[in-house]
């Protein structure tokens, strides 16, 4: 199947980890990559030196919507290149107009699109071609849409970063369109283990790459402190959550998940903030409700070191 993957890679390590599965999984192919959140086209960079480690470098990759638009609610960081990357990694930026041409190509060929990352981009391109990704099969990993079960993190709205980082394009892709939402308190119950590490350095280059992240993440964010030994639903050596992996292994049809369809409506907290409400006057929305989460996380990391 043909995919077209929108990322934000290259600041939490889950971009990465989703990216690795679709190079991983046989049935595959992707389109096009675009980038958002960029700044200057850093991400961009990061992409295309994964597909050149890889020997990837045929599919085309676009720096998308870029900080100096002033949309996004908060900075873009980035963690520390030296720890996360082996070597000096250039910038490769374009005009957000090629990233925008690249999603439209992706969709008029038949791609399904997952949004991994802020929704900024697609929503440039509805604006532009209103009525197109309302005819592509469209994934969104993000929003909350029901309480996260006992046992998980006890988030908020602000922890959902692709939503909130640009709550005007996350609330017209809602009210146009007809995604799939992969919402995180279904992607809170996921998990990349440091048990997992061995096997990744001793499967293959990216394999390796993300083994490096890991490890580096897990010394910056102390995940396995804060959550894992604190949920009683997570395993104890949790390192990150598999949010964005579990978007494209949504899209690519792995089963060990339940979608339901449910009228969501967007509205706007006092905060600020945007939730999808559940509500009878809501659009019909396809949701995922439920995940088999240990058994995802053994085939994300077989689909990485055996390919699936």
């Amino acid at each position: 199947m043909k995919i077209h993957l929108d990322t934000d890679l290259g600041g939490d390590i889950d971009d990465l980890c989703a990216l690795a599965l679709l190079l991983a999984h046989r049935e595959v192919e992707i389109t096009g990559i675009t980038t958002v959140g960029e700044d200057a086209g850093r991400r961009c960079g990061y992409v295309k030196y994964v597909l050149q480690i890889t020997g990837r470098t045929d599919i085309p990759v676009a720096a998308g919507a870029d900080v100096s638009l002033g949309c996004f609610r908060w900075q873009m960081g980035f963690p520390d290149d030296g720890a996360y990357w082996p070597e000096s990694i250039p910038r490769s930026p374009n005009p957000l107009d090629d990233a925008l041409r690249l999603i439209e190509r992706s969709v008029e060929a038949g791609a399904t699109v997952v949004a991994v990352g802020p929704y900024t981009n697609l929503s440039r391109l509805e604006y532009q071609r209103p009525g197109l990704l309302a005819t592509a099969s469209l994934y969104l990993m993000g929003f909350f849409v029901r309480p996260i079960p006992d046992g998980f993190p006890r988030w908020g709205l602000d922890v959902d970063w692709n939503v909130q980082s640009d709550v005007a394009a996350a609330r017209h892709l809602l009210a146009t369109t007809t995604p799939t939402l992969i919402p995180c308190e279904i992607t809170a119950q996921t998990s990349l283990r440091r048990s997992q590490i061995p096997r990744l350095c001793g499967a293959n280059v990216l394999g390796r790459l993300i083994a490096r992240q890991a490890e580096a993440f897990a010394r910056d964010e102390r995940h396995e402190e804060i959550y894992g030994q604190t949920c009683p639903g997570l395993p104890r050596d949790t390192i990150n959550f598999l949010h964005d992996p579990l978007a494209c292994a949504v899209a690519v049809g792995w089963e060990g998940v339940t979608i339901e369809t449910l009228p969501l409506r967007p509205t706007i907290e006092e905060s600020g903030f945007l939730r999808a409400a559940v509500t009878p006057e809501g659009n019909p929305t396809r949701v995922v409700t439920a995940v088999n989460a240990p058994r995802f996380s053994e085939w994300w990391e077989d689909a990485i070191t055996r390919q699936v």
